[in-house]
């Protein structure tokens, strides 16, 4: 299994209101992205962070291997909600793909 880790810092300009309805809807978009992608097997994003987080929110998804992420990446379903729901509103990413042994 190949998971692909996301962080991100929503932009500084957005109102506290605004921010909670960016997280609310990036976390269903990609959410319901399961069962629409092949061989993405699990999404979780988590938007409640601690006081003491530098990172607004946190994607955590899980797929069947390499080949299945590359598809993920590409695939008109996900580069919608990363178009449409993500990349206007985030000034930083990070990410750590890894193999989960």
């Amino acid at each position: 299994m190949v998971k692909h880790i996301i962080l991100w810092q929503l932009k500084e300009e957005l109102s506290a209101e605004e921010k909670a309805n960016i997280k609310k809807e990036i976390k269903s978009g990609l959410e319901a992205l399961v069962g629409k992608i092949p061989g993405l097997l699990a999404v979780n994003v988590q938007i409640e962070g601690l006081v003491s987080s530098n990172a607004d929110l946190m994607l955590d998804s899980s797929f069947e291997d390499e080949a299945a992420l590359k598809v993920y990446a590409t695939h008109p379903e996900h580069v919608a909600v990363a178009d449409g729901k993500v990349r206007p509103y985030t000034k930083t990413r990070v990410c750590l793909d890894f193999e989960d042994k």
